[in-house]
C-alpha cells in the first residue's frame, strides 16, 4: 500500500491519517512518497557526485512527466486532480538540492526560513490543495504549519546534521531553544486557518499539529545539550500521542466557532517575500 512509507518513516502523520477519507489518505501518501524519494536521494550513502546525479535524473524525469516512475505517475495525478502549481514542487526541489553541498550552513533568519518553504512549507501547501482548501489566507496558514513543523525537524537532528556537515542552527542548547521557541509563532498562526479544511479531513490536521509540535516539548525536557546530546532521535511517546489526540477534540470544536480568519504572521511572509513570491504559489 502507498502508506507503507509513511507508517514506516513518519509516526506522527502516520498516526493522524487514520482520520483521513481513503481517497485523501492515497493522495496525501503519493506526495509523502515523492517528497520521501527526494530526501532518500539526498540523505543515502552515496557520495556527493552519486546523490547529484539521481537527484538530477529523478528532477529531469518529473518535468517531463516520466510516467514510468511509479512515485513520478502517482504525484502528476495529485498535481493535475488537485490544481497544484507545478512551481511549488519546484521550490521543493530547489529546497532539497540546498542539501547537495559537502558542506551546508544556514546563517541567516531569512535563509532559514526560505529553506523551510522550500522543503515542508510548499509540503503543506500541497497537502491543503488535497484538502480541497481555497481561502488564500488558510493557505498561507498552510505554508505556516510546513514551516513549524520543519523548524521542529530541524531542532530535533541536530546531530544527525552534523554527522551530515549540515548546520542549519549551532550545536547549543540555546540555539535548539530559540528554534523551537521560533516555531510556535508559526503553530500558533497556523491554527485559525484549519477551520477553512473540510470537516471530514479538519481533525487529521489538528492531531498531526498537535503531536508533531509536542515533539518540541521533549526537546526541551532535555534541559541541556549533554542530554541532548544522549537522548539520540526525540519522539512523542504512544501514550502521549492518546493525549494529544484526546485534547484534538477540544481544538476541533473551538474552531466550530472562530468566524473570522485573522491572519497574524505577516512579518514572516515578508522575509519570505523577499526571495519567494508567494502569491504565484497561491
Amino acid at each position: 500500500m502507498k502508506s507503507n512509507l509513511l507508517k514506516k518513516h513518519a509516526k506522527s502523520f502516520y498516526w493522524a491519517s487514520f482520520f483521513l477519507s481513503s481517497n485523501t489518505l492515497n493522495k496525501s501518501s503519493s506526495l509523502y512518497n515523492f517528497c520521501r524519494t527526494l530526501d532518500d536521494i539526498v540523505d543515502d550513502d552515496n557520495n556527493l557526485d552519486e546523490k547529484k546525479k539521481n537527484f538530477l535524473k529523478f528532477k529531469k524525469d518529473f518535468e517531463s512527466r516520466n510516467l514510468n516512475n511509479q512515485i513520478i505517475k502517482d504525484m502528476w495525478s495529485v498535481i493535475d486532480s488537485e490544481n497544484i502549481s507545478k512551481q511549488i514542487v519546484i521550490d521543493l526541489f530547489d529546497g532539497v538540492e540546498t542539501d547537495l553541498k559537502e558542506k551546508v550552513v544556514i546563517n541567516s533568519k531569512k535563509d532559514l526560513l526560505v529553506y523551510s518553504y522550500r522543503v515542508a512549507g510548499t509540503v503543506g501547501l500541497m497537502m491543503s490543495k488535497i484538502l480541497k482548501v481555497n481561502n488564500r489566507e488558510a493557505l498561507k496558514g498552510a505554508i505556516d504549519l510546513g514551516i513549524a513543523m520543519q523548524l521542529t525537524n530541524i531542532a530535533r537532528d541536530v546531530c544527525e546534521d552534523k554527522a551530515r556537515n549540515r548546520q542549519y542552527v549551532s550545536h547549543n542548547f540555546s540555539e535548539i531553544r530559540d528554534i523551537i521557541n521560533d516555531s510556535q509563532v508559526f503553530y500558533e498562526n497556523s491554527f485559525n486557518s484549519i477551520r477553512n479544511i473540510p470537516i471530514r479531513s479538519r481533525f487529521s490536521v489538528i492531531v498531526a499539529r498537535r503531536i508533531y509540535r509536542k515533539i518540541g516539548d521533549y526537546i526541551l525536557k532535555q534541559k541541556n545539550i549533554d542530554n541532548y546530546n544522549k537522548a539520540g532521535k526525540i519522539y512523542v511517546p504512544m501514550f502521549e500521542k492518546l493525549i494529544q489526540t484526546f485534547l484534538s477534540i477540544f481544538d476541533f470544536f473551538k474552531l466550530l466557532f472562530i468566524k473570522n480568519l485573522n491572519y497574524d504572521n505577516q512579518a514572516n511572509h515578508n522575509i519570505l517575500e523577499k526571495e519567494i513570491n508567494l502569491n504565484e504559489r497561491i
